[in-house]
């Protein structure tokens, strides 16, 4: 029998003008905004997910490269690339698989 690990929550997108953009990460790898990376506080670097907007339907494939988002409420923080990928502006309820 397979676990689901899905978690339906809030998004937000960084490496925006904030200054991310080419930084280290937590994992030592350094920040793209245009790559398809994610931050998440507890999966496994590396690890692939499966983010779907829930107001539009649309889906990407990201891996996680950073740990975060550090604010209340938020599940993962998205890269620009991948924020865009799925229509998000600043922030967007999603499901992540």
């Amino acid at each position: 029998m397979t676990r689901d690990r899905g978690e339906t929550c809030i998004a937000s997108q960084y490496g925006v003008g904030d200054g991310y953009h080419g930084r280290r990460t937590a994992s030592g790898e350094r920040f793209n905004t245009y790559a398809l990376t994610a931050a998440h506080r507890t999966r496994r670097f590396g690890s692939h997910v499966k983010v779907t907007n829930m107001a539009n339907g649309r889906l990407v494939a990201v891996r996680i490269n950073d740990r975060g988002p550090f604010v209340r409420g938020r599940c993962i923080d998205l890269s620009r690339a991948a924020a865009n990928a799925i229509g998000m502006g600043g922030t967007a309820r999603v499901r992540v698989d």
